[in-house]
């Protein structure tokens, strides 16, 4: 299975702003990846949802 990297950015301006990142080791797809550090970020965070942190998040599969 690959790895993943999902990157949080707050946009400010229009211009993305990376506030956070985290790895997924393993998971199926992009999709599932994304789901798992939404709920990682959020609880890193202390927040119910990572949309009060951030306004996107971008997946990128890493080798």
């Amino acid at each position: 299975m690959p790895n993943y990297r999902v990157d949080f950015a707050k946009e400010i301006l229009g211009v993305p702003f990376t506030i956070g990142s985290v790895e997924i080791m393993r998971a199926r797809d992009p999709e599932r990846a994304r789901r798992a550090a939404e709920l990682r970020f959020a609880r890193q965070h202390g927040v119910g949802d990572w949309r009060e942190r951030a306004d996107l998040a971008t997946v990128a599969e890493r080798i």
